[in-house]
């Protein structure tokens, strides 16, 4: 009996932790002048995510640095003058930010008018779930590393989107 009373108290401790250390996420990402909340699927505590992992949007000079940093980018396979065709994600550079990227992007594919268009085309096209998802935090990536860059909120573009 003893022992369920404290592993009761545990669990009681670690979601009061929890809520405490999130609490301090988003003053903290409050603080800071950030639209990252204007794009769907990107709440408080994924901005904080992001922003704590990036730090200084200023060390990028391209969004394609940011995408490499985040490790959404391509690896190549080849060996002399072979090269591969099936090509996965890097999964080098920040996990954390990676993560965040991603369940964002998986958010907004079916909530933001233009991305959920984007991963829809990509899904007519024959590609799987998780490679138009990719796509979609790579493009979300670009969006991100715009929006801080700029200083605006973001604003779905449907006409750029349905060029592409």
């Amino acid at each position: 009996m003893q022992i369920h009373l404290l592993l009761e108290q545990i669990s009681l401790f670690e979601k009061q932790l929890t809520q405490q250390i999130e609490k301090v996420m988003i003053e903290l990402s409050n603080r800071q002048e950030h639209f990252l909340t204007t794009i769907s699927g990107i709440s408080d505590v994924t901005a904080a995510v992001i922003l704590g992992e990036i730090g200084s949007i200023n060390r990028f000079e391209r969004p394609g640095q940011l995408v490499a940093f985040a490790g959404l980018d391509a690896s190549v396979y080849q060996s002399g003058d072979f090269t591969g065709s099936n090509t996965k994600l890097s999964n080098r550079g920040s996990p954390y930010l990676r993560r965040a990227i991603w369940q964002a992007a998986f958010v907004a594919s079916y909530h933001d008018p233009a991305l959920s268009l984007f991963y829809q085309k990509m899904r007519d096209r024959g590609k799987a779930h998780g490679t138009a998802v990719g796509a979609i935090a790579c493009k979300l990536t670009h969006i991100i590393f715009a929006i801080l860059r700029d200083g605006q909120p973001y604003q779905p573009r449907l006409k750029e989107t349905e060029n592409n």
